[in-house]
This record gives C-alpha cells, structure tokens and sequence, in this order.
C-alpha cells in the first residue's frame, strides 16, 4: 500500500510538471484566448478597446509620425434628430456609449471628445472599420494590373481556395459580400463561426487554413447580399497572392503619405498575416484623416493615394438585395438609405468613420456599445441610429 502509494505521488508529480512545461509553453495563448472570452465584458471592454496589444500577436507599421490635423475644438449642438424626434445630443452619444468623437469639416478639427477615460493617444480597435482600408488597397492593385477584374474567381489567385465554399465566388462577390458562404456572424453565441475565428487568432492559428474549413454555400455566389467577415480575409488573401507583397507592405504604401498621429498596428494570426477583416488599432484622429481622404476622392496634398474611379465605385451601393431605409453596401463600405451620397465604414460596438461630401463632413466615433445589436427607436439595432446622429450632425455643422 505505501508502494502504491508512493508511486502515485510520483505521477502526480509528474503530471504537475507536465502541466507546467505545457502552461509555461502555451501561457501567451492561454493569455489571449482568456483575453478573447472576456473581451465585451462590461468592466472590461473599454480598456481592451484601447490596448489591444497587451494580448494578441501584433505589427507596428512603418509610416510617418505626426499630428497635422489643423482647427480647434467647438462645442457639439444641444440637439440632434433621432428617428424624427430631437433629443440631447449628450444623451444620444451616452446611450451608444461613445469613446470618442473627432468632427471634421473642410479638413479641419471643428470638435474632439473623448468619454469613459479615454483620450485623444488611444489606439482603438476599428473592427470591421478596417475593411474599408482594405478596400482602398484595391484601388492600387486593379490600376497597376495585379488584379485583372472584379469578376475573375477567387481561386484564380488563390487556388487553396478550389473545393471550399469560396469555389465559384468572384472578386466582386467577396468585397460586397454576397460571396454565398454559409456562415454564422453571432457574436453573442460563443459557437459561431466568427467566435471559432477569434479564438484561432488567441492561440496562434492560420486564418487561411481556417477558411479553408469553409466548405458550405447557402446560396449561389453574387444572388444576394449576406454579410461574411471571412469574405475580406478572402480579399486580402487574394491581395496577397496577387501582388507578392503582405497587407502590412500595402497598406503602407497607400495610407503612409497620411501622417499619423500614433504608430498604428495590426492584430495578426500565428503566420504573421493582417487580421485585416478587423484588426487594425488607430487613433479617433486618424481615423477621421482617412475619411478626409475619401472626402477628397483618393487625394492627399497633391497625390492620388486612391483612384478617385475606385472611391467612387467602392462607395456605391452595388450588394444585390439590399433596398429601402437602412443600409446598402458597395465594396466594404456602407451606403445609407435613401442614399444622398454619404457613405460610412462600420465595425461592430460602434465604430464609425462617416462621410459626407455634400457637406463637406467627416465624422469619426469609437464606442463600446454592448447593446449594439439590440432594438432601438431608430431600428433593429444601434447602426440606424448612428445614421440619425450623422446626418443631424452633418446638417447642423456642415458647410
């Protein structure tokens, strides 16, 4: 009996040391994938919103420092007009739990703020706001003949691509979104899809090997619009096989001439490659600087950054099935309706860059709006009511 007992406290030595070798291998996994589970949690949302890199693998790109954004600060109207009723405009910005709030007009800074203990050095998480970068990427690629056509199928880039759901979707399928891919965007079911995907960047993963995974369709590509995180990975997927070049690489080239005011960086997977459906951490002045860009059709001091053909055509509604209030969507952008020529990127929480050239605004907001998903009086969710606020801002500030 002491033999026996003395063997098992042996093993279970053993097991200990084991366990921590593999705790002491895998602690930054361990690390992110808690990061990962907890990452809306209310206490917490804020400050993981603004420090990103203290738990995911990460690249620092490499563009010019500095904070060139001329004007002063002014004050906010009292009210604005939500679902046709005029409301505080403190109050609106409180219920969607804003972060910060950078209001652009003719170029220049006519207000900043900034809630919840944030402030104007933040790098705040874009979230899907980073696949309209993405789409400016494009701009560049079709005009130097890296990508041949919209319509030229995915797995003429990307063969990897030949015998999953992605077989048979074209270009233009994945960059609006009606690429076909079965595929569950619940962010508040823990055994999504999306969710499987977040927990493949904590631990290190390959998000081209799980795409690769996809292998069901719910409809033909290009039938209707049906929004896909992985169709933009897709698209940098594609960018990458087709130019020889990374996201990283890229996206330095064509966004680099814009100055930024902090070094912005990417979350990335375990192979390196951008998170570039979501991944991308700025300041709310930078991205304020990148709807100006857009504002101006692609210039920037004198230089053609984006074609303005591309700016206008990615800004359009093109997404098939999408009609009436609410939104439409072009190439990663999305298109207010009744469209009146603004356009916004979007990510979830409440990330806005908003756009409007009649008015010659540019409006740039952070959230942590936990309750985004939920009904409120403009709508099914917070998205409608982000529009309300634009357009009453841009109406009461624009020129």
């Amino acid at each position: 009996m002491a033999r026996m007992s003395k063997r098992l406290a042996v093993f279970a030595v053993a097991v200990l040391l084991v366990a921590g070798i593999v705790f002491a291998i895998k602690k930054d996994d361990i690390g992110r994938l808690m990061t990962v589970n907890t990452l809306f949690d209310e206490g917490r949302i804020v400050d993981n919103f603004s420090n990103m890199d203290r738990a995911f693998l990460t690249n620092t790109l490499d563009v010019p420092i500095r904070d060139d954004l001329m004007g002063d600060s002014g004050p906010l109207p009292d009210t604005v007009t939500i679902a046709g009723e005029e409301r505080g405009t403190l109050d609106v910005l409180d219920e969607l739990d804003t972060t910060a709030l950078v209001i652009l007009r003719d170029g220049e800074i006519i207000h900043e703020s900034y809630y919840r203990g944030t402030g104007p050095d933040d790098r705040r998480i874009s979230w899907s706001v980073a696949k309209s970068f993405l789409s400016g990427l494009y701009g560049a690629a079709l005009e130097n003949g890296a990508i041949a056509s919209l319509d030229d199928d995915v797995t003429t880039y990307v063969p990897e691509l030949q015998g999953t759901a992605y077989d048979g979707a074209t270009l233009r399928n994945v960059l609006n979104m009606s690429s076909g891919v079965r595929y569950n965007e619940d962010y508040m079911d823990q055994d999504s899809d999306i969710n499987r995907m977040g927990r493949t960047i904590a631990l290190g993963g390959s998000l081209d090997d799980y795409t690769t995974t996809l292998t069901e369709q719910d409809f033909t590509p290009g039938d209707r619009w049906h929004y896909v995180s992985m169709d933009t990975h897709v698209a940098a997927w594609v960018l990458r096989a087709a130019t020889g070049r990374s996201v990283h690489d890229l996206w330095e080239e064509i966004y680099g001439p814009l100055g930024f005011c902090q070094p912005p960086f990417y979350l990335t997977d375990g192979e390196g490659a951008a998170f570039a459906l979501g991944g991308l951490n700025l300041t709310t002045r930078d991205y304020a600087k990148f709807g100006q860009l857009y504002l101006q059709d692609g210039e920037w001091n004198g230089q053609q950054l984006i074609s303005a053909d591309w700016v206008a055509a990615s800004t359009a509604h093109s997404a098939p099935g999408l009609t009436g209030r609410g939104t439409g969507y072009g190439y990663q952008w999305w298109v207010p309706m009744p469209a009146r020529g603004d356009f916004m990127a979007s990510g979830i929480y409440g990330q806005f860059v908003y756009i409007d050239p009649a008015r010659d605004i540019v409006i740039a907001k952070n959230a942590a709006d936990r309750e985004f998903a939920l009904p409120n009086a403009s709508g099914p969710h917070s998205m409608n009511m982000n529009i309300d606020l634009f357009r009453s801002l841009a109406e009461r500030l624009g020129g």
